[in-house]
C-alpha cells in the first residue's frame, strides 16, 4: 500500500484494529520509559548498585534508541512498515524478559540496551502505519484516536507500575510487556496491512547510525565516569574526545552521502535549527530533572512507588487537557511567546520542587511545583513541536519530525549522564537521604537555570511566520505534516488547525462551478444559501466587504448581517 492508494476508513472494523494495534505497540514503550524511574531505588536496593549503574539503566535504553530510531524508520519506509513494526515488537518482548530475569546489573544494563534496540524499530512504525494505511480524509482522526489514547496509556503507566513493584517486584515491571507484546503481534499480523515507500528500494544508512550510536556512547560513559573519576581522569577525557570526533566524522559522513540518515540541508533553514537548539536546552533540563525525583519521592520524603507513580499524574492530566489548546493558539498567534514563556514557567516550577524536604508534603510542597511544572510543559511542547515542522520543507516533513523526536532524546541522554555528578550526587548517595536532598535542590536550580536558559533563546531566535489573512499562519504546515508519506516518530502529533478546504465547504458557494465568477453567495450548513447580495449593490470577487460577513453576528455560520443600509436582503 502506498500514499496514493484509498487506504483504511475510520470507522471500519479494520481500521479500529489497526489503531489498537499501534496504540499498544507504541504504548509498550512509552510506559517502560515512564515507569523504570520509578523502579529505580527498588532496583538499586536489590543489586546494591550505585548511581552510575542506575544512570546506565536508563541511558542505556536512550542511547540504543536515539541511535538507531532513524534506522528504524528508513528500515520500515524500505522493507516494509509492517515487517519492521512486527520485528521490533518481539524484539522489545524478548529484551523485556531478559530484564526481568537479570540477575545481576550489568546484565539488566546489557538489557535495557538491547531493549532500546527493540524499541528503535517498533516506535517509528506505530505512526508511519497509521499515515500510509489511511485514507487522508480519516488520517487525522485516527492519529487523533492514535494520540488520545497513547496518552491515556503514558497516564495509567506510573500508576501500573508502582502498583507492580509494592504488590510483588520491579522485575514485573518488564514481565508486563510479554502479554501486550503477544497481543501486538496477533492484531498486525491478522489487520494491519503492509506497506512501504513507493518507487525504487532506498539505501539505508547503516554506518552513519552506528557512527552516531558509538558517538553517543562515547560520550555518555565519559559524562557518567567523570562524577567519579573526575573530569581530568584519562580514561574521561580520551573517551569524550573519541565521541566528539565520531560526531564530527558522522556529520561529514552524512553531507557527502546521497542517501543520509539525517540529510543535513534540513538545518539550512533557520527557524528549524533555532527550534531544536530550543529542543535541546529545554529537553535537557527536563530530563535530568525527571531522573531524580522519583528516586527522592521515595527515598527522601518516604513515598512508595505506588503513591509516587500516582503523585506524577498531575503532570500528564495537564498536558492531555491543554495540550491541543496550545497548539491551537500558537496557529493563531504564532509561537514565540509560548516557546519563551513555557520555558520560563517549567523554570520557576523547577525552583518551587527545592522547597522539598523530608516531611514531603504533597498539598503543599510537591503538589503546587507539579502544576507549575506540568503548566509549563503544556505552554511549551506542542509549539516547540509544531515550529520545528512548520520550519522543515514539506517532502523532509517526516525528516524533520524524525530529528527534533531524535533530539529531545538526546538531549535527555546526555542530562542523566551529567546532572548527578554537577549536583554531587554519586556512589551510594542515593541511599542517604540528607545528601540526595541537598544534592536534588542543586539539581533543580542547574535544571531550571538551563530551562530558562532555553526561554531567552527561543526569544532571541523564533520568529513567527508571515500569516496570511484569514488563516492561521501555521495551517499549512500542519496539514501538510498529517497528510506526509514519510515516517514521522512517537511525538504526540499535532492536530491540524487548517481550514484550506474548498470555498463550498467553509460556508461559501462559488457563483460559476469553477469557482471563478464575480462573487460567491454564503450557503448554510443545511446548503441552503442565506443571502445572494445586497440589493443595488454587487458582492465584491471573495464575496466579502466590510460590512457583510458569512459567519453572521455573532459567529455562526450561514447567517448574515444586515446591511447598515437597511435594506433588504433579497434571498435566493
Amino acid at each position: 500500500m502506498t500514499s496514493e492508494s484509498p487506504g483504511l476508513t475510520y470507522n471500519s472494523r479494520s481500521g479500529r484494529w489497526v489503531i489498537a494495534g499501534t496504540v499498544l505497540g507504541s504504548g509498550i514503550a512509552a510506559i517502560d520509559a515512564t515507569v523504570v524511574g520509578i523502579a529505580l531505588p527498588a532496583i538499586g536496593k536489590d543489586f546494591h548498585a550505585t548511581v552510575a549503574s542506575l544512570q546506565w539503566v536508563v541511558d542505556g535504553y536512550t542511547l540504543a534508541l536515539a541511535g538507531l530510531l532513524l534506522l528504524g524508520g528508513g528500515l520500515g519506509d524500505s522493507y516494509g512498515r509492517k515487517k519492521v513494526f512486527m520485528i521490533g515488537t518481539v524484539w522489545f518482548a524478548l529484551a523485556s524478559l531478559a530484564c526481568g530475569l537479570a540477575p545481576t546489573e550489568g546484565f539488566l544494563i546489557f538489557a535495557r540496551v538491547l531493549q532500546g534496540a527493540g524499541a528503535a524499530l517498533l516506535t517509528p512504525g506505530s505512526l508511519a502505519i497509521l499515515q500510509a494505511s489511511f485514507s487522508p480524509d480519516d488520517r487525522p482522526k485516527a492519529i487523533g484516536a492514535w494520540s488520545g489514547l497513547g496518552g491515556v496509556a503514558t497516564a495509567v503507566g506510573p500508576f501500573l507500575g508502582g502498583w507492580l513493584i509494592s504488590a510483588v517486584s520491579w522485575r514485573l515491571v518488564f514481565f508486563i510487556n510479554l502479554p501486550v507484546a503477544v497481543a501486538v503481534i496477533a492484531i498486525a499480523a491478522r489487520h494491519i496491512p503492509e506497506s512501504r515507500s513507493p518507487g525504487p528500494r532506498r539505501p539505508v544508512d547503516v554506518p552513519g547510525a552506528i557512527m552516531i550510536s558509538l558517538a553517543l556512547a562515547a560520550i555518555t560513559f565519559s559524562l557518567i565516569a567523570a562524577s567519579d573519576a573526575g573530569w581530568t581522569s584519562p580514561r574521561v577525557l580520551t573517551t569524550l574526545l573519541a565521541g566528539v570526533v565520531l560526531f564530527v566524522a558522522f556529520c561529514i559522513t552524512e553531507a557527502r552521502s546521497p542517501h543520509a540518515l539525517v540529510p543535513l540541508a534540513v538545518f539550512k533553514s533557520r527557524q528549524f535549527s533555532a527550534a531544536n537548539a530550543v529542543t535541546f536546552v529545554v529537553y535537557g533540563a527536563l530530563g535530568g530533572a525527571l531522573f531524580l525525583l522519583p528516586v527522592v519521592l521515595q527515598e527522601v520524603c518516604g513515598y512508595s512507588p505506588l503513591e509516587a507513580g500516582v503523585a506524577l499524574l498531575p503532570v500528564t492530566v495537564i498536558m492531555l487537557l491543554l495540550s491541543a489548546r496550545s497548539a491551537a493558539l500558537a496557529a493563531r498567534i504564532g509561537p514565540r511567546l509560548q516557546m519563551s514563556v513555557g520555558p520560563l514557567t517549567i523554570a520557576v516550577g523547577m525552583t518551587l520542587f527545592t522547597r522539598v524536604n523530608s516531611s514531603g508534603d504533597y498539598l503543599t510542597q510537591v503538589l503546587p511545583a507539579l502544576l507549575v511544572f506540568g503548566f509549563g510543559l503544556a505552554i511549551n511542547v506542542a509549539p516547540l513541536t509544531a515550529t520545528a515542522l512548520a520550519a522543515a520543507p514539506a517532502e523532509l516533513a517526516g525528516t524533520a519530525s524524525a530529528v527534533n523526536n531524535d533530539v529531545a532524546r538526546v538531549a535527555s541522554l546526555i542530562a542523566v549522564a551529567v546532572l548527578p555528578g554537577l549536583a554531587g550526587i554519586s556512589g551510594d548517595a542515593y541511599l542517604h537521604p540528607a545528601t540526595l536532598l541537598h544534592g536534588f535542590h542543586t539539581a533543580m536550580l542547574i535544571s531550571a537555570a538551563v530551562a530558562g536558559a532555553g526561554g531567552v533563546l527561543a526569544a532571541a531566535t523564533i520568529r513567527n511566520p508571515a500569516r496570511v489573512k484569514g488563516q492561521p499562519a501555521a495551517a499549512a504546515k500542519d496539514e501538510t505534516a498529517l497528510n506526509s508519506p514519510t515516517c514521522a516518530l512517537d511525538a504526540p502529533p499535532l492536530r491540524t488547525t487548517s481550514n484550506r478546504l474548498p470555498a463550498c465547504r467553509r460556508g461559501i458557494e462559488p457563483v460559476n462551478g469553477d469557482g471563478t465568477g464575480p462573487g460567491v453567495r454564503p450557503i448554510t450548513v443545511s446548503g441552503k444559501p442565506a443571502v445572494r447580495r445586497a440589493r443595488g449593490r454587487e458582492l465584491p470577487a471573495g464575496g466579502r466587504s466590510a460590512r457583510w460577513s458569512p459567519r453572521g453576528r455573532r459567529g455562526r455560520p450561514g447567517r448574515a448581517r444586515r446591511p447598515r443600509w437597511r435594506q433588504r436582503t433579497r434571498a435566493r
